[in-house]
């Protein structure tokens, strides 16, 4: 008789005999298969030890969309346990559901576009539309809805907020119970391979967020998982010491054990093998680098786990990307892992964001710091300018005490003049410095109040604020070079060459290669007045053209007071530069200039 051949994976694999399971679980005594093709019988399918704590069988009759769960026999009674690695469940405290991993995926041969062509624009799938579900079949298709018109703001990626089966109805995503499991209200797997499809049919990358400092901490069927744990713990998936807590509870899982980062690494290489993604962007990694005890300390296990996971994306997805959100100025984390860094492409910038968000939300014109503006504008991590993802909104800005920045800027006013003189002021910095720009969902329209997961985006408003939408369309264009002009938008060279903290007014030069076509100068006033035949240095001679003025009219009605025009760059030392001209400048304005 011929030995049977087990088949690799864990949790469920579905074979073309049936399907195998496999299970960790080192402390159980007995494990079974238990679930809707047994009526849920524990001695029908026992599993087999195998080492390390594995547990192994495979079920002829078993099929795709059977429910299941795994009966375990431990020193601490019987336990029935959802898999760590369903691919979907029927809730967070529902069932396992066999998993058919099959996907037409045909003709996806979408690449993300260079790191310095990215433009980023961050989403909520519980939030982003106002569309019932009588006229979609899911969330994710509810957002396929809008592709369109993201396609036609011109942002070139989509960063999802984490998608993995959390508790309730309703959640930002940063309370994951299974992190293998696309949340099933959102639409589940097959809801979201079709809109990764769809995303890239448009042109546009998807890049998703992962959580990996903590898991739940409600609905954790992770949780003392087969019986075992040390100090009234988390059991074999997490610390069972001082290093399981976390801000969100005692539930950080163990970088040490071997069996826990393999789990981690099959997680992140399961969005990118089964579901295309682009990229990755990992929540909190201050988080997993160090814990809290008396003081800050390092978790060395936790940094190799980032370097391994980030080397893998390296080796068999080159060109994609992983972001970091740690907000700590580590430029070691964008270092490359042979350099001893932790090898992702980006991270969240906290020095841009903060200082930005202060310079514009400041009542009084006394309290913008130019100085701070330059460093937050000149600020690289590391020799690579797009190593840094930088935003005056994101999730984490506009909630938590804090609001969107129109609303932050005037309270009581927050779509008045001030609220959109200054918020497009921000976010002309955004799109003109270098980084990899990103905006929070809205904002294009001025957004107001501050990020729940109850309250969906107001859409009436885009109409509303359509020519606010046509600027932030005109900047993305403009720091994509759509036109050939402003290919110094691209580039990884800046230089602020003039900073008058008494006006209020800054002057920059990025570029690439430098001539024409890639230079670029941008000018910004962050005073109430405006700036009359105004003194400032060019790189060059001859004619600047004028390729955007925030304050013209046609992007509001009370907007374009000040009209502007083309720039002619003379012979004269100004700002250390060989040549000068004049420019005019509106209230809280930007201006761009560049040459043929």
């Amino acid at each position: 008789m011929s030995k049977s051949i087990k088949i690799k994976g864990i949790g469920s694999i579905l074979h073309n005999k049936g399907v195998a399971f496999r299970l960790w679980a080192p402390h159980a005594q007995q494990v079974s298969v238990i679930g809707s093709f047994n009526n849920w019988d524990s001695t029908q399918h026992p599993m087999t030890a195998e080492k390390n704590g594995y547990w192994y069988t495979t079920v002829a009759k078993a099929q795709a969309g059977d429910q299941y769960r795994f009966w375990l026999s431990t020193p601490q009674g019987e336990l029935t346990r959802i898999d760590p690695y369903a691919r979907e469940v029927t809730s967070s405290v529902g069932n396992a559901i066999v998993h058919d991993p099959s996907f037409d995926w045909q003709g996806d041969d979408f690449h993300i576009a260079p790191w310095n062509e990215l433009v980023i624009y961050e989403l909520h799938v519980g939030t982003f539309n106002d569309l019932e579900d009588e006229h979609h079949s899911s969330q994710f298709s509810s957002v396929s809805a809008r592709l369109g018109y993201l396609k036609k703001l011109g942002v070139n990626a989509i960063q999802i907020m984490p998608i993995g089966e959390f508790a309730g109805d309703r959640s930002w995503g940063y309370n994951p119970a299974h992190i293998f499991s696309v949340e099933i209200n959102y639409g589940g797997p097959l809801a979201f391979k079709q809109f990764v499809k769809r995303a890239h049919r448009a042109g546009i990358a998807v890049i998703l967020d992962v959580v990996y400092n903590h898991f739940g901490p409600s609905d954790l069927d992770l949780w003392q998982f087969d019986g075992w744990s040390e100090n009234d713990r988390g059991g074999i998936y997490f610390y069972n010491d001082h290093r399981a807590a976390t801000p969100w509870g005692e539930t950080r899982p163990d970088y040490g054990r071997g069996e826990v980062r393999q789990y981690l690494s099959d997680n992140a290489m399961m969005w990118f093998e089964e579901y295309h993604i682009d990229g990755l962007r990992f929540d909190a990694t201050q988080f997993i680098r160090t814990f809290q005890a008396e003081d800050v300390r390092d978790l060395p296990e936790g940094w190799s786990l980032l370097q391994w996971i980030n080397s893998q994306i390296v080796q068999k997805y080159p060109g994609h990307i992983s972001i970091a959100e740690d907000l700590q100025n580590n430029r070691w984390l964008t270092k490359d892992v042979g350099a001893g860094g932790a090898g992702f492409g980006s991270q969240w910038d906290a020095a841009f964001v903060h200082t930005i968000r202060q310079a514009v939300i400041a009542v009084e014109d006394g309290q913008r710091s130019l100085a701070a503006i330059r460093d937050a504008i000149q600020y690289r991590y590391n020799d690579n300018a797009f190593d840094r993802v930088i935003y005056s909104e994101s999730h984490d800005e506009v909630a938590n005490g804090k609001a969107r920045v129109p609303q932050e800027i005037s309270p009581s006013d927050p779509k008045g003049w001030y609220a959109r003189k200054r918020s497009t002021l921000a976010a002309a910095m955004v799109f003109t410095a270098p980084g990899i720009p990103m905006l929070f969902q809205g904002q294009e329209f001025l957004e107001g109040g501050w990020f729940r997961d109850t309250v969906p985006v107001d859409w009436d408003q885009r109409d509303e604020f359509h020519g606010i939408v046509r600027l932030y369309r005109d900047l993305i264009g403009l720091r994509l070079n759509r036109d050939g002009f402003t290919h110094g938008l691209c580039g990884q060279f800046t230089q602020v060459y003039h900073l008058n903290d008494d006006r209020k007014v800054i002057a920059f030069h990025r570029w690439d290669q430098g001539g024409p076509s890639d230079d670029v100068v941008v000018v910004a006033n962050f005073f109430r007045d405006a700036q009359d035949d105004y003194t400032i240095g060019f790189p060059a001679g001859g004619t600047w053209r004028l390729r955007f003025n925030s304050d013209w009219e046609g992007y509001n009605d009370d907007f374009g007071n000040h009209p502007s025009t083309d720039a002619s760059a003379n012979e004269g030392d100004r700002d250390g530069l060989p040549w000068q001209g004049t420019v005019s400048i509106g209230p809280y304005s930007v201006l761009i200039f560049s040459q043929e």
